[in-house]
């Protein structure tokens, strides 16, 4: 081996073999080769002994690369690293070094608290590292892997003995050096840990960036803090995503009062690990002193460093009401805002597509300046309402505003101003608006302001929504509890065409369900529902084209698209009343028109109900497309289970596609939520215009082993 810029020899070697088995001779000295190219320039001594206990060269290849990996500290190269280092083993079961490197990467995983199941990590991180130490005694990295282990676990003593014992070993080797001085610097030996860690450094030429970052926490610890800062920037010039150099420069900036280089750090350091917290990292820290973990908890503070996990954010849109600030001018009037702002939680409560922080925990916030994004992390929402209430006279203004609490963004405002008369009808209408823009925004999109025409009674509408949303489960139970709702809405209001049209789609959709005892019966009330909901209102597009599907199901093809057409004459950009025009086209045989409808209708609704995904999937199958068709079902079942229609059109879905095996899965889904199911009888509800067609599907049914 020879420097090439100065000339001069640093290594020569010479092999003599018998030749036997030409193939075993190149693999022994290629090994002896790389083991000597290792010592000279990249790992110094230590790198003889990783190739002991193996005469396998892939296996020492494979438990190079895992080194490799794992030396890069991130939570995506461990896993690289464990997948190497099993490959290793897969070679050769015994070999310490690769057994070694597998219980680090486990290790590992709990120091820094990446591991989903840090209990299951340990375990075998200690299973590991005895292992290790049984299979070669005199190997150094199964005593430094198992004093980590007692470092972890507090058992400080045996941690330094452990250590001690590999540094007997091999006094020259700078991971041995370097791991008993990351124990040192735990048990409050600081000063040791430096030198033991520069000696490391002295004796691997290479200098691996772990040995940096350890060296700048232990110089930390002696108050060295731009030393440390200097050997944090070495690791993250080499490598930026090295999680642990980037932690604890937080800690340096902020002892050294750089507070905006430690508040900087902060940012780009949850970038990283958007999850990272105070109370996580207190937990796991295995420092023997507290006052050791004090120091670094108090900088992490002053750095701005989150103090506990954030909150999760629910899958279905979260909302925060702050208290409505009263700009009035005299305390006496904080009834007002007050009332409006519980008024308001407690109606987007009763919507099921929300999820909404209670009163108690916004209310902490009344009277203090607030940051909405501060908000959102806070509470675990990602959008925050707040407003304004001003008493003047006799006249009242109150303002309302929807914002992203990620972006910041503003996605809707209003300002209401009215005559004080009556309080209570006021404070129940600008609900009332203000719960349907929200629904507009968040859940229901345009279609949303539907549910609020023809009544001026909140409650009536606030249970016609509800009623909606339980409609759209497509269950037994949820159909029945639309039902109930949707009577007391009546109740509460006997003119709201909403509350009627949605009336009608319950004994509708029974029908597809199983659920009556009458079909012919349930199919008339919800054609006259469909009907009274017009009469009470002519332009209620949703009525039309409900009652357009009804007759569809009657077998009156042409009064049914012409109710179809009639509402999409009048409400052509509602999102419901598209997709259920596409599903009247495609009784009626017209596919290829219906898909691009389908398609539109879900551009339109960011949050489409499972009837979007169900029908549209449907008309891919019967114009062919049946992967399309297998696709779109897969996401109403996966939103809900127990949605019985969806899994008989998956079920047929597949038998279409050939795929038999999942079309009888299909079907057992199918019977596990309805044990009851008949082929025959579903296919007496499908109203396809082709009787064919109809033939075909329950054909399908029973071929997947439904009867």
């Amino acid at each position: 081996l020879i420097d090439a810029l100065k000339g001069t020899h640093l290594w020569a070697e010479k092999y003599d073999r018998d030749q036997k088995d030409i193939f075993a001779i190149q693999d022994d000295i290629t090994r002896e080769i790389i083991e000597a190219l290792q010592v000279k320039l990249t790992e110094g001594e230590q790198a003889r002994i990783w190739s002991r206990g193996t005469e396998n060269t892939k296996a020492h290849e494979k438990a190079l690369e895992s080194l490799e990996h794992f030396r890069r500290f991130n939570p995506d190269n461990v896993i690289l690293c464990r997948k190497k280092a099993e490959e290793a083993l897969a070679l050769d079961p015994n070999y310490p070094f690769a057994v070694a490197l597998l219980a680090w990467s486990h290790l590992i995983e709990v120091w820094n608290g990446w591991s989903k199941s840090p209990g299951e990590s340990m375990k075998k991180a200690v299973e590991l590292a005895k292992k290790t130490v049984e299979l070669d005694d005199n190997y150094e990295g199964g005593h430094a892997i198992l004093g980590s282990v007692y470092l972890i676990q507090k058992q400080w003593e045996k941690a330094v003995e452990e250590g001690e014992r590999a540094v007997e070993l091999s006094p020259s080797g700078a991971d041995a050096n370097g791991i008993l001085g990351i124990t040192l610097s735990y048990v409050g030996r600081p000063k040791e840990a430096i030198s033991l860690l520069e000696k490391a450094i002295r004796l691997n030429p290479s200098s691996p960036n772990w040995l940096y970052h350890n060296l700048g926490r232990a110089q930390i610890l002696v108050g060295n803090y731009r030393e440390a800062i200097t050997s944090f920037k070495r690791v993250i010039e080499k490598n930026p995503k090295h999680i642990p150099a980037s932690f604890f420069l937080i800690v340096a900036y902020s002892l050294s009062n750089q507070d905006k280089e430690a508040k900087i750090q902060v940012e780009e350091y949850l970038k990283q690990r958007p999850s990272a917290n105070i109370e996580s990292w207190k937990k796991r820290s295995t420092f023997k002193n507290e006052t050791d973990t004090d120091l670094f908890v108090n900088a992490l503070r002053k750095a701005g460093f989150p103090e506990t996990p954030p909150l999760p954010v629910p899958e279905k849109p979260s909302i925060a009401v702050l208290p409505f600030a009263n700009i009035s001018g005299d305390p006496k009037e904080d009834y007002l805002s007050d009332g409006i702002t519980e008024q308001i939680i407690t109606a987007l409560s009763k919507t099921p597509k929300l999820f909404v922080i209670a009163r108690n925990s916004v209310f902490t916030y009344k009277g203090k300046p607030v940051m909405v994004q501060q908000v959102g992390k806070d509470l675990g929402v990602r959008y925050v309402l707040e407003g304004s209430v001003q008493k003047s006279g006799d006249r009242i203004r109150i303002t309302a505003q929807l914002i992203d609490a990620k972006t910041g963004n503003h996605l809707w405002a209003e300002k209401f101003d009215r005559d004080l008369k009556d309080i209570f009808a006021i404070q129940d209408e600008i609900t009332k608006k203000i719960i349907t823009s929200v629904h507009v925004k968040l859940t229901e999109g345009e279609q949303g302001r539907l549910y609020a025409k023809g009544t001026a009674n909140l409650d009536a509408y606030l249970k016609a929504s509800e009623a909606s949303w339980y409609l759209r489960q497509s269950t037994k139970e949820g159909l029945l509890k639309a039902k109930q709702l949707a009577e007391d809405a009546i109740a509460l209001d006997p003119n709201y065409p909403s509350a009627y049209n949605t009336l009608g789609m319950f004994y509708g959709i029974s029908i597809w369900l199983g659920m009556s005892k009458s079909p012919a019966d349930s199919l008339k009330r919800a054609i006259e529902l469909s009907q009274k909901a017009i009469a009470l209102d002519k332009s209620f597009a949703a009525a039309h084209v409900a009652l357009g599907y009804w007759l569809t199901m009657a077998r009156q093809y042409d009064k049914a698209i012409s109710e179809g057409e009639r509402a999409m004459a009048l409400e052509p950009g509602s999102a419901d009343v598209i997709q259920n025009y596409a599903m009247i086209l495609t009784y009626a045989g017209r596919f290829e028109e219906a898909i691009p409808l389908f398609r539109e209708a879900l551009r339109l609704n960011p949050m489409p109900t499972n009837s979007y995904y169900r029908h549209f999937g449907l008309t891919l199958r019967e114009a062919g497309h049946y992967e399309e068709a297998i696709a779109v079902t897969r996401k109403a079942i996966d939103r809900e289970p127990n949605d019985l229609l969806a899994n008989v059109g998956m079920t047929v879905h597949y038998t279409y596609a050939g795929r038999m095996e999942q079309a009888r899965m299909a079907a057992k889904e199918v019977l596990r939520i309805n044990a009851a199911f008949s082929a025959d009888k579903f296919g007496k509800v499908i109203p396809m215009k082709d009787p064919a067609v109809t033939v075909r599907i329950v054909e399908a049914l029973k071929k997947a082993g439904l009867k």
